[in-house]
């Protein structure tokens, strides 16, 4: 059975920074590739950022480059996502699934993320 838990997320200041971890179980990670995604209040969820299985390659949503750095650790399943110069806008619920392009399974419950003075 297929498990994702995201953790990391909390209440941080315009400038902060968070570093989000992703823990897969029931699939062999290191077969996939992995990415990120976030789902803002009234908005579809998009992907932030995504990585290769054997972390070679990663790509990320414009508004992301030069702010978050996906990585990912496949002795341990788990994948990160280290988020800079947070922006209001960053505010949302972020979760992670495999696949590079589209996700593969059934998503977690997510780890809140909310950018506010």
């Amino acid at each position: 059975q297929v498990q994702l838990v995201e953790s990391g997320g909390g209440l941080v200041q315009p400038g902060g920074s968070l570093r989000l971890s992703c823990e897969a179980s029931g699939f062999t990670f290191s077969s996939y590739a992995m990415s990120w995604y976030r789902q803002a209040p009234g908005k579809e969820r998009e992907l932030v950022a995504g990585i290769t299985n054997g972390g070679g390659r990663t790509k990320y949503a414009d508004s992301m480059k030069g702010r978050f750095t996906i990585s990912r650790d496949n002795a341990k399943n788990t994948v990160y996502l280290q988020m800079n110069s947070l922006k209001p806008e960053d505010t949302a619920v972020y979760y992670c699934n495999a696949g590079y392009s589209s996700p593969l399974f059934d998503w977690g419950q997510g780890t809140q993320v909310t950018v506010s003075s």
